[in-house]
This record gives C-alpha cells, sequence and structure tokens, in this order.
C-alpha cells in the first residue's frame, strides 16, 4: 500500500483524513508536530506529505509551516509535499508554493478535490523518481562502458536489467539479433560485478570445432593430442573469480552439452589428457541471437542446460525499434572512426540523416558502425553525405550485381538473407546454405 504522512495539530483532522484516504487504499501515518515530521522521515519513505502550517496555539500566519517545506525537501527532495490550512490567502498559497510546496488546499477541504490532488501528486513523484533512478543508471553505466549507448525507451529495460543484476553472482543470457550489442551488455555487467578488478574472458562459441571444443573451454596437457606441445589453460580456468563470455552459446555441439552442464553446476573440471579434477568459480554470462526454446524442441539444445545458463535473460531488441539511439550512436561511431583515420569531418548533413533514420538496419548496430566507418572513408566534404553512406532505398546496392566483387556481392545477399529471416542468423544461414561458422565467420569479415 502507498503510504502518506500526515501532519496536524488537531487529532480530529488527522482521522478524518486517515478514514478518507484508507477509502482509497492508502496507508497513512500520523504526527501532531513539525518535530515528528522530521523524526517519521529519517526512519522511512513516504509517497506523500499532507501538512498543516500552523501548530502554535492562536498562530494563524503560516510561517512554522513554510519555515519547515525546504528543510524537509533537505531530507527528501522528491516528496511531494501538499500543505492545508483553515487561514487561506493567495498569498500564502504563492508562498508555500515557492518553497517547494505541490498544491495548497485550504480547510475545510474538498474530498474529491483532496483525493485527486493526492494521486495527481504521487503519480508525477513517482515518474520523478524512476527518471532520475533511470538518468542514475545511465551515467553509472556510462562511466563504465562508454559504448553502451541506450537512451531510447525501447533500451530502458535493459539497462534496468543490467543495473539491478549485474552486482549478483547469476549467471545471465543475452538474446538478440546478431549485432544488436551483446557482447557491450556483457561488458556492463561484468564492468559493474564485483568480479571487475579481473578480466573478463570471452569465447565465441559458434567458431569452435567439435574436436577443440573441450580444449578450448576445459584446457589441455601435454601429449594430450598430436599438436598439444605443452600444458594449457582452459577458459574455465582463467575466469577462475571473473566473469566468462559465451556468446553464440545456440551452437554447441548436442554431444559436448552435458560435459559443459557438469562444469556450470559443480564449477569441477579435467585438463583433456588429465585425471586431475581443477575447480574455478566463474560467473557465466552467455549470448544467442537464436530461440533456444525453439532448439529445445528440435532436440538440439539441453534443456537442463538452458536452465543453467538463463538464470536472468536480457532481451535486446533490434535497431528498427530503437531509433532513437540511431544519431547517438552514429555520431558516437564518426568520432571513433575520424580519430582512427584522421579526418576533419564535423557530422552529417540532412540527406545523411534522414538516410540513417529510413535504413532497417538487419545487421543492426554492427551494420551501422560499419556503415559510418565507410562514410569516414569515403568523404571528401567536412560533413557525411548521404551518398558516402553507401546506403540506397530498401537498403540493397545500386549498382548491377555484374558491377560487384565477389566480396561485395556476399555480402549484399548476406545482407538481403538477414533482411528476409528478421536478423535470425541461423535461418539466414540455411538459407544460404552455409554452416553456422561459416556464416558468421562472414558476418565478422564483412561487419554485420
Amino acid at each position: 500500500m502507498t503510504r502518506i504522512l500526515l501532519a496536524d495539530d488537531q487529532r480530529d483532522v488527522l482521522e478524518a483524513l486517515r478514514i478518507l484516504l484508507k477509502g482509497e487504499s492508502y496507508q497513512t501515518e500520523s504526527v501532531t508536530s513539525l518535530a515528528g515530521i522530521f523524526s517519521a522521515l529519517e526512519k522511512k519513505d513516504y509517497a506523500l506529505l499532507i501538512m498543516d502550517l500552523n501548530y502554535t496555539r492562536d498562530t494563524t500566519s503560516g510561517q512554522e509551516g513554510l519555515a519547515a517545506i525546504p528543510k524537509i525537501q533537505e531530507i527528501d527532495n522528491t516528496l511531494p509535499i501538499v500543505v492545508m490550512t483553515a487561514w487561506a490567502t493567495i498569498d500564502l498559497a504563492v508562498e508555500a508554493m515557492k518553497r517547494g510546496a505541490r498544491d495548497f488546499v485550504p480547510k475545510p477541504w474538498d474530498n474529491e478535490r483532496l483525493l485527486t490532488i493526492v494521486r495527481t501528486q504521487i503519480e508525477l513523484a513517482t515518474a520523478l523518481r524512476r527518471g532520475r533512478k533511470l538518468e542514475a543508471e545511465n551515467q553509472l553505466l556510462r562511466g563504465s562502458m562508454p559504448n553502451l549507448i541506450a537512451e531510447s525507451p525501447a533500451m530502458r529495460p535493459v539497462i534496468e536489467m543490467i543495473s539491478r543484476v549485474a552486482p549478483s553472482d547469476a549467471n545471465v543470457l543475452i538474446t538478440g539479433e546478431n549485432g544488436t550489442g551483446k557482447g557491450l551488455v556483457a561488458q556492463a555487467l561484468h564492468a559493474l560485478s564485483p568480479r571487475a578488478s579481473r578480466t573478463m574472458i570471452t569465447v565465441n562459441m559458434g567458431g569452435l570445432s567439435e574436436t577443440l571444443f573441450e580444449s578450448e573451454l576445459f584446457g589441455h596437457v601435454k601429449g594430450a593430442f598430436t599438436d598439444a606441445k605443452s600444458d594449457r589453460a582452459g577458459r574455465f580456468e582463467l575466469a577462475d573469480e571473473s566473469t566468462l563470455f559465451m556468446d553464440e552459446i545456440a551452437n554447441i555441439p548436442l554431444t559436448q552439452q552435458a560435459k559443459l552442464l557438469r562444469v556450470i553446476e559443480t564449477g569441477d573440471l579435467e585438463r583433456v589428457g588429465s585425471s586431475k579434477t581443477l575447480h574455478a568459480n566463474v560467473r557465466i554470462i552467455s549470448a544467442t541471437n537464436s530461440n533456444l526454446q525453439d532448439e529445445v524442441a528440435a532436440g538440439r539444445f539441453r534443456q537442463d542446460l538452458l536452465f543453467r545458463l538463463n538464470t536472468i535473460q536480457i532481451a535486446l531488441p533490434p535497431l528498427r525499434d530503437r531509433r532513437e539511439d540511431i544519431m547517438l550512436l552514429a555520431n558516437s561511431f564518426l568520432r571513433q572512426h575520424t580519430q582512427r583515420y584522421r579526418k576533419q569531418i564535423s557530422g552529417f548533413d540532412e540527406t545523411a540523416r534522414e538516410r540513417l533514420l529510413q535504413h532497417r538496419f538487419p545487421g543492426n548496430v554492427r551494420e551501422l558502425d560499419h556503415v559510418i566507418e565507410r562514410a569516414v572513408l569515403m568523404a571528401q566534404d567536412r560533413q557525411i553525405r548521404s551518398g558516402d553512406l553507401g546506403l540506397t532505398s530498401g537498403g540493397a546496392d545500386s549498382r548491377n550485381l555484374e558491377e560487384m566483387s565477389l566480396e561485395e556481392m556476399e555480402a549484399f545477399l548476406i545482407k538481403k538473407a538477414l533482411a528476409r529471416n528478421d536478423g535470425n542468423a541461423r535461418k539466414a544461414a540455411e538459407a544460404l546454405g552455409l554452416s553456422r561458422s561459416a556464416f558468421y565467420r562472414r558476418l565478422q569479415q564483412y561487419g554485420l
């Protein structure tokens, strides 16, 4: 229940307010002095304060209450204050509002008007607190991870979830289309965690062959296989007391999933070729652009492994659903690439901005980065123009296929396949007749 603090030196007034507000499911606490207000605020949080302005007998000026308002705000500057007095004047109301009160109600009050004021002020205060909380979280994330740009409404749940779960050791599964920034979210989770002083270890599961899977993750001893010329620690050992980020987790071969599950459950592992059991205290963050529930239903992914991985799930929206971030991201990439290539470019002209905002970006943020890098290299003026971006209507290349190089044609076909399949890399790979690992190598090669 929403808690409201009532302050008045007349107990019959406090009781009348209590009964009125109880009928609207508000919880109330009452004090009869200004000292009582300060004492209550030091002990608890309240959604609203309704206070009388006069507390000394035969005093009608309201100066006692007026003087207290700024002091109350020093304790909680988001607490809405509604003042009441039987000696209401226009000047007194104006002065109360100047000092920080949100509204002014004369006694005797109108019940419906008072209830409307209460509801409105609580809603406004709640929105203000949420906005300040979100801004504080954004500031924290920007300080720890300046490349994580997330100002759009679609990204607010992501920011809130990162700030909530980062300090824990809970395993996190990050989902979203290819290129949405899952790696940056993993970095933010690690940077805001108690493990941040140690390096986060990353492994791309899509790039591991089945024969190297155990060696890469668990390590090996000298002579374990033909090319094992020395002992080698695996990613789990390297991530001891830190975070292990496993990207493209859906690509783990089914035959290896049981081995990974055991290590995640117990923390115990053996290097390939060794019978000595090691222990690693690792927090797991994984990512995928696949629907793992569909993979489980198709028999390609273990249900029990999924349960271990997605204690918390963070779903990243595609760039087309967070268009408020497009120009923020574009300007950030522009700063990076102009510095890298030592070019003097101040920004984007109007045609370039419109073109960026119209494009669907099937490759999401990674594609946007690649587009801006190309534009920086191609630009001949102080501003990026539409033609520098290499984007045309519908995202297709304006040239005929016959005019493209083999690499340009391949990149074009991959973009089209991603667009047809709403950014789902597995479906796009199947449509092109490519294995997942081959498809992911090409995505990295072409910046998609």
